[in-house]
């Protein structure tokens, strides 16, 4: 079984304050101190959204995504600073009900968030109506934000293949599963999971974690097949020091950990 006590002791002697405070919410719901909420939420531009670098001022919907991720680790989704970027991340969909990055991050921009490139477009209005979902609606916006949610779930689910498969990262498809899953298109959500669990066995350990923790976050039962499946993969691929690797280099580590950590507990 996957060493939980171990993953813990990975985070405490390898993270950040921001790191800690995460662990300790996720473990016992401890509040975070504002020091680290300061840290947490900085760099926010003015319309609400997070830039993909520090000191850019366009703000990016994959690094609005992150951040609103490591926010939820704190319980802070009801902050101010998160409700602006979910407010942004609303009013930034498209009129197709998909979303996309702004132009001028083309040269910045890593693959999976290309403005221009469907792949990519696809995978944003997914993480997009993702948090959407998690964040929940403002007072008296209700309305509105179930509409999105709907208009983003109908041009995912248009996307679909026959067989279940999307034509975009894999990534793509448990944020979209979850999405539908949220919105009671049950059908459709196992479709998607039946192509998810033939990719589980050879799943990193970071895909695994986020794929877990995100259909957990949803309502997902852990006694569903795909959640057992990627539970076994967890426990093959944590390594001996505790920790699980990130695909996007040894800085991330952590946030993969937590990410198991998050789905496990």
């Amino acid at each position: 079984m996957v060493d939980l006590d171990a993953a813990i002791g990975y985070v405490v002697a390898h993270g950040d304050a921001v790191d800690r405070a995460r662990l300790a919410w996720l473990r016992t719901g401890q509040a975070p101190s504002a020091d680290v909420l300061d840290r947490a939420e900085i760099g926010q531009a003015s319309t609400g959204g997070w830039p993909a670098y520090q000191g850019a001022h366009v703000a990016s919907i994959d690094a609005t995504c992150f951040r609103l991720a490591e926010l939820d680790d704190l319980g802070a989704l009801a902050r101010p600073a998160a409700r602006r970027a979910l407010g942004w991340l609303g009013h930034s969909q498209r009129p197709d009900g998909m979303w996309e990055e702004d132009e001028s991050l083309a040269g910045i921009a890593p693959p999976w968030a290309q403005p221009g490139d469907d792949e990519a477009r696809l995978f944003l209005t997914c993480s997009a109506a993702y948090w959407l979902v998690v964040g929940g609606p403002a007072p008296g916006d209700e309305h509105e934000h179930a509409a999105r949610i709907a208009r983003a779930a109908e041009a995912f689910r248009a996307s679909l293949r026959p067989d279940g498969s999307w034509p975009s990262f894999l990534v793509t498809g448990w944020l979209g599963c979850a999405v539908l899953y949220h919105l009671g298109w049950f059908y459709e959500s196992a479709q998607i999971q039946v192509a998810l669990a033939d990719r589980v066995p050879s799943m990193t350990g970071a895909d695994t974690a986020w794929l877990y923790s995100s259909l957990r976050r949803i309502g997902m039962s852990t006694e569903d097949w795909l959640l057992g499946a990627a539970r076994k993969r967890l426990i093959e691929t944590q390594r001996s020091d505790g920790g699980w690797t990130s695909d996007d280099g040894d800085q991330f580590n952590v946030h993969t950990t937590l990410q198991a950590i998050r789905a496990l507990r």
